[in-house]
Order: C-alpha cells, then structure tokens, then sequence
C-alpha cells in the first residue's frame, strides 16, 4: 500500500483500539477488572485510576476484589464506584471492598447487544470519515502536486480497500461481543 495513506491508516486502527476498549469495558455477567479503567478516584487531590491505589483481584467469577493500599481510600473507592454507571453496589468491610455482579437478565442481555451494535456502527462511520478524509486528501495531492489521474483513482482504490478492512474487523468485534453477552 501506498506510503501516503499511512496517517489514516493509523487512524483506522485507532479506531478499532478504541471500540475493543470500549468493548472491554462491557460486563457479560461475569467479573471482569475492566470495568473499573474508566473509574477515577481522588489520591492526594489526584484524580487516579483505582488500579493504581489498589489491589483488583478477580476471586470468584462474578466478583471482584478491591484492596486499597491505603485504609483511607476505602471510602473513596466506594464512593467512585456508588456515583459511576456500573449499576452494582459494594460491599465494604473496612478493608476490602467487594463488588457482586448479579447475573444478567435476558432482557439486561439484548439491551447490552443493542448498545454493543450502536458503538460499532459509531466506529464504522468514523471509519468511513477517515476514508473521506484520505480521498479529498488525495485529490488535493493530486491538483496541487501533479499527480497523475490514474495515480489518484488507484490510491482512491486503496483507501477504500482500507476501509473495507476495517469495517470488517469492526463487524468481527460486534459480533464476538454480542455473542459473548448473549450466551447465557
């Protein structure tokens, strides 16, 4: 591929890690330590990640562990996690914090696949952005630098063999994690 289309290459694929880690981020019934990257907490008038003042474990599959390092952060960590959207409340015995995750209705289930689609089609349109993006790109190049029209019809080509790339490793990515949210 031609070496021009590079920056949006890296674009695409900024996407796609962008997805995947919103993806991660999405609880299949099951406890996963990721749901708590977005979670930020105050450390010494810091606003920090949870991971970074405490120690997550997974000990069972639909619970996690939190143990603060410090016994003051307790409070803080509870409170973050009480104010943030997860949906879950902890348990806190002074020293631990333990989140329980309920197992999730089938209802709870294809709302979670509803929203895994959207976020997938908001990452394709950003894609198909980038390619428009590569494409007035390329005929400004092309004006302004003399390339050559079958030059630009072939890198137009190109960009499009990109994005057709990309929106298929998105389609993989939405189909995998709805069928993970969707068995039971």
């Amino acid at each position: 591929m031609d070496s021009r289309l590079n920056p949006f290459q890296d674009k695409m694929e900024k996407t796609l890690n962008n997805l995947l880690e919103e993806y991660s981020g999405i609880r299949a019934g099951r406890a996963n330590p990721h749901v708590l990257d977005k979670l930020r907490v105050d450390y010494y008038a810091t606003p920090s990640p949870i991971q970074s003042v405490a120690n997550v474990s997974v000990p069972e599959p639909r619970m996690i562990q939190i143990q603060p390092w410090e016994a003051s952060m307790v409070k803080e960590i509870e409170k973050a996690i009480i104010c943030s959207d997860l949906g879950i409340n902890p348990t806190n015995d002074g020293k631990l914090i333990r989140l329980v995750f309920p197992e999730l209705t089938e209802e709870r289930r294809k709302e979670l696949a509803k929203d895994i689609k959207k976020k997938g089609e908001e990452a394709k349109v950003a894609t198909r952005n980038i390619r428009r993006e590569a494409i007035d790109s390329i005929k400004k190049a092309g004006k302004e630098d003399g390339i050559s029209d079958d030059e630009v019809k072939d890198l137009e080509d190109d960009a499009q063999k990109l994005t057709d790339k990309f929106i298929a490793k998105i389609d993989d990515a939405v189909e995998t994690k709805s069928k993970e949210i969707l068995t039971v």
